[in-house]
């Protein structure tokens, strides 16, 4: 879906893209069609961009000073990092862009305070690397990993793999640096743990979407690098057994399940189907299967032991029915290709209508039944693809389109069947987006799910800090 045609784009004051380009220089500003197609493409293909320029600055300074002409001259901004959202939050209908892409040097490391203060448009794999050479882990990790940008991931408050253990990238911040909607910078690049001196204002930022400002710099928490960790791939023949199994696995492990993934057979034969790389690593097909890594900061704490100890244990009451421990690095790699494989082997299938949601823990069993149930009955023939973080809560609900069908007329049904899911997600104390956040694509979903005082309060945040409107509008709000 088209949101602006390029040859609408709304006028610029005279000489205004003159302006900026003498902020940020030749190599800061983007004009030509071409050039600019990959910062208007959108992951999905849902949206198609639309912006007079690209502004790519090179430090918090020229953020700044882009900002402020912007806001003396009325002209609306969009903040983009890697481009990798799957709602929409950084496609522009006409706005100015500002990707922080040239934004990317670790300012410094603290080891011993177990920290890092990086800019935001650090790639999320370089910053990994970084904490890895420096003896320290820095565990935010997703399927974007080699292009998203810290700035995004924190503008989302981006999940991943590893929220069971670390939580979500709010809880891996301890200070930022925003530039305001008028301009002025924001200097909260605090590196302390406690600091109970007022509101926490880096939790704005954290989450708004770039609706509020645009963070241009963090200070990250570290964490002791694993030096042991075991992975295995366990075959389940209901889904709902995986709760008495994450109880267990986290008792097993002194609470050390820094990963447990839920992946149906469907998943499984998806990738097998569409990406040769894939090894199945049990012999029999099974219904439902969870991907679980224990992992420890010290060496020959017996993980090895607890994880066989939990399986055999699980074995035996039949809790689970089959298991696979890797036994190299290369095994590891291909039981996690598994789960990254079938995200992207849902595109050769076909449409898909995307949720991302969440529920507690002990419901997700429920949720799953009840979904796919009043999916099946709207749609006939339509194929669920439910998987995630179990762990945290988090299922992405995904519904493949039957064998067949039309790809244009099963879309169209999109919020047919997304209601049906939400209306099951509300009654069982959910929420509609656990770690996408919202952006253009479930604006509708957010003011039908949030009551009238939470939109009321967000909507007065909103405007006390960019009264103007100017800062990614159109955006959760």
């Amino acid at each position: 879906m088209s949101i602006a045609a390029k040859d609408t784009l709304p006028p610029l004051p005279a000489g205004f893209l003159g302006k900026l380009a003498a902020i940020v220089g030749k190599a800061g500003i983007i004009t030509d069609p071409a050039d600019m197609v990959p910062y208007l493409e959108e992951t999905r293909g849902l949206y198609e961009g639309a912006s007079p320029a690209i502004m790519r600055p090179a430090n918090t300074q020229e953020v700044a000073a882009v900002v402020t002409a912007c806001s003396a001259a009325n002209v609306a901004i969009v903040p983009q990092g890697g481009n990798t959202g799957l709602c929409g939050g950084a496609v522009a209908s006409g706005e100015v862009i500002i990707n922080l892409g040239r934004m990317n040097k670790v300012r410094g490391v603290d080891p011993f305070n177990y920290t890092m203060t990086v800019d935001a448009g650090c790639i999320l794999a370089d910053l990994q690397r970084v904490a890895e050479e420096n003896d320290r882990l820095f565990p935010l990790n997703l399927g974007a990993v080699g292009s998203c940008q810290i700035g995004g991931n924190l503008s989302t408050n981006a999940g991943g793999t590893s929220v069971l253990r670390y939580g979500n990238t709010r809880e891996l911040t301890l200070g930022l640096e925003a530039v305001l909607p008028d301009g002025r910078i924001w200097d909260g690049l605090t590196a302390l743990r406690k600091d109970n001196t007022g509101y926490d204002l880096k939790q704005l930022f954290i989450g708004a979407e770039g609706t509020l400002g645009i963070i241009t710099g963090a200070v990250l928490k570290l964490f002791p690098l694993p030096r042991e960790r075991h992975t295995a791939f366990v075959a389940l023949e209901e889904v709902e057994a995986v709760l008495e199994l994450l109880s267990r696995a986290r008792i097993a492990s002194a609470d050390t399940v820094s990963t447990f993934e839920l992946i149906p057979r469907i998943g499984i034969d998806l990738s097998l189907k569409h990406m040769p790389e894939t090894v199945d690593p049990l012999a029999e097909r099974h219904e439902w299967y969870a991907l679980i890594e224990f992992e420890s900061g010290a060496a020959g704490g017996g993980l090895g032991d607890a994880l066989e100890g939990f399986l055999a244990a699980a074995l035996e009451d039949g809790l689970i029915v089959d298991a696979a421990i890797a036994q190299s690095e290369a095994q590891r790699q291909q039981m996690w290709f598994i789960r990254e494989a079938m995200v992207l082997a849902q595109a050769p299938e076909g449409a898909s209508i995307k949720n991302d949601i969440s529920v507690p823990i002990s419901k997700v069993p429920e949720f799953i039944r009840r979904a796919d149930a009043a999916a099946i009955a709207l749609c006939p023939g339509v194929r669920p693809v439910a998987f995630g973080h179990i762990g945290d809560g988090n299922v992405h609900y995904n519904l493949q389109q039957p064998v067949g069908a039309d790809d244009a007329a099963f879309l169209a049904r999109w919020d047919e069947l997304t209601d049906a899911v939400i209306k099951i997600v509300r009654e069982l104390g959910g929420s509609f987006s656990a770690e996408h956040g919202i952006g253009l694509l479930k604006v509708r979903e957010m003011a039908d799910f949030k009551s009238a005082v939470e939109m009321d309060l967000m909507r007065t945040v909103k405007n006390a800090l960019d009264p103007k409107g100017l800062m990614n509008p159109g955006k959760v709000l």
